[in-house]
């Protein structure tokens, strides 16, 4: 490790003892400073939400986008107490795991399991969670500064997933580990390279959607679960859940079964709305009109 990202890694353990009110009140001050300049952050969100929720009155939606916003920030922040902390001591944030039973009977059955993690609440914590349970990969693209993997590892400790790039020696990898029971992590809502996905309704506007995820379920007949660690108000932790995955997931047809992915998203999403990465452009396409322009 470089003895700059060593510095890094010290400081956040440094930091990871604060309480975690006090950073995701950060997080927020954050979110509003942002929200305050009108940048990209804030202006992507009102994009997407205008889309996702155009039934709501123009000071309704408003509230959402500074939720959102708010929750923008948390995110950041309470990362740092997530990495700092160490992965047991992180974990003695989570209070409630609902859906629990859905992931061991999916474990059981030796068939495989894919957990699709969206960008939603804190997925890192989501990560140590699963480890804890099971070994399990996780499909990724590595960072633009290459020493930061050393710092990913280094604060994810024992458990740490495999790490697998989103190439085609790390796709067969996913395989093969589904084909022996194993478990992978994939965020479903990720935009996929320009020709490895379909376009799919997502929340009322069709956005390009990963194919990869639909392949894998069809053709090893594993499992596939949603999850994902929700923010609880004012500090108080995380509840994890676990969601079945909508029928037609791991149809053949592929937009079917984009539109079933996004559709498990979805029902993600409406547990905890303003805790979706909105800020994400989503809806963004090489081929048709971007709404961000």
């Amino acid at each position: 490790m470089r003895p700059d990202i060593y510095l890094v890694y010290l400081l956040l353990r440094l930091l990871g003892l604060l309480p975690l009110r006090w950073l995701q009140a950060l997080g927020a001050g954050f979110g509003r400073l942002a929200l305050r300049r009108g940048g990209k952050m804030a202006r992507y969100t009102a994009v997407n939400l205008a889309i996702a929720r155009p039934d709501l009155s123009a000071k309704a939606r408003a509230k959402l986008v500074r939720d959102a916003m708010f929750e923008g920030g948390k995110s950041i922040t309470e990362i740092v107490k997530i990495w700092g902390a160490g992965a047991e001591r992180a974990l003695g944030l989570v209070r409630e795991v609902r859906g629990e039973a859905l992931f061991d009977a999916a474990l059981a059955s030796g068939k495989g399991v894919i957990i699709a993690a969206p960008h939603l609440g804190c997925w890192e914590l989501l990560n140590y969670w699963l480890c804890r349970k099971t070994p399990m990969a996780i499909l990724y693209r590595p960072p633009r500064i290459a020493a930061v993997e050393a710092l990913l590892r280094k604060v994810r400790g024992a458990l740490a997933p495999e790490q697998v790039r989103a190439e085609g020696a790390g796709v067969r990898t996913l395989y093969k580990r589904l084909a022996g029971g194993g478990t992978v992590g994939i965020l479903p809502d990720q935009k996929p390279r320009a020709g490895e996905g379909e376009f799919a309704e997502f929340f009322g506007r069709e956005a390009m959607t990963m194919v990869l995820l639909p392949r894998l379920a069809a053709r090893t007949g594993a499992t596939v679960l949603f999850a994902f660690a929700e923010r609880l108000p004012r500090g108080e932790g995380y509840r994890i859940h676990f969601l079945p995955a909508p029928q037609g997931l791991a149809d053949d047809d592929l937009p079917r079964a984009c539109a079933a992915l996004n559709r498990g998203v979805e029902d993600c999403v409406n547990i905890a709305f303003a805790q979706y990465q909105w800020h994400y452009k989503r809806y963004s396409a090489d081929n048709r009109p971007s709404p961000y322009d």
